[in-house]
């Protein structure tokens, strides 16, 4: 922990969050959604490793759009880009319907059980905000799943890029109208927190995954396991 608790809450005006990974549980809400897929395909491998080369190849594919620097290519067509490939990986066939049903599953999951208590806890001192690579008309269709209320809601279409491109994070702050060092980042991806940190703001690492973080220069001011000891440590 880097920065003194009891400073971090007095800067903090916003709580930001990453949603996919962080808010939401990613991982398990498209084995639940994969498996039975994968089954009525007759494909004998893990359903947990076809959603792990889905999201790693959804993240570089993400990664590559960045570094492109041409025009930003939205999230939905990044996923059925990685969908289609990781099905022709695996050596299964399937449909253009069928990826696009893949993807727009995205925008049901559901939160991880410990966070509507903490961000209930949290909601009494801060704003909350969310900041994600999703597109604007995904996170809007998401509220119903996660049941969250959010101050602000920020895609980064805004910006033009994905996360972890400076922009994003710089138009984040614009957007909730305040300085960037008057947000807590807070994510459970190393690669979000490292961006928060490099564009200004302060940030949180939720260690759900126990993953070391990494010898980086932008650590984060505060590690905690999960929401609830986020919320009990700031609110």
């Amino acid at each position: 922990m880097a920065t003194n608790v009891d400073e971090l809450k007095r800067s903090s005006k916003v709580l930001m969050f990453d949603q996919y990974g962080t808010v939401v549980d990613m991982q398990a809400g498209l084995i639940e959604v994969a498996t039975p897929f994968l089954q009525k395909k007759g494909w004998s491998g893990k359903p947990d490793s076809f959603v792990t080369w889905w999201r790693r190849t959804h993240f570089e594919n993400s990664m590559i759009d960045a570094l492109l620097q041409r025009e930003h290519i939205p999230y939905r067509r990044i996923g059925e880009i990685s969908v289609a490939y990781t099905l022709e990986r695996a050596g299964i066939a399937h449909t253009k319907e069928e990826v696009s049903w893949l993807v727009a599953q995205i925008e049901k999951l559901k939160p991880f059980a410990d966070v509507p208590a903490g961000m209930e806890k949290l909601h009494k001192r801060y704003k909350l905000a969310i900041l994600s690579n999703g597109d604007p008309d995904m996170l809007e269709a998401a509220r119903a799943h996660h049941g969250i209320s959010f101050d602000h809601i920020i895609s980064v279409a805004t910006a033009g890029s994905f996360k972890p491109h400076n922009a994003t994070y710089t138009k984040a702050a614009e957007i909730a109208g305040v300085k960037m060092d008057e947000v807590l980042f807070v994510a459970n991806h190393a690669f979000d927190c490292i961006g928060a940190k490099a564009a200004g703001m302060r940030t949180a690492f939720i260690d759900r995954r126990k993953r070391p973080f990494g010898d980086w220069p932008y650590q984060p001011d505060l590690i905690v396991s999960d929401f609830r000891e986020l919320a009990d440590t700031l609110a």
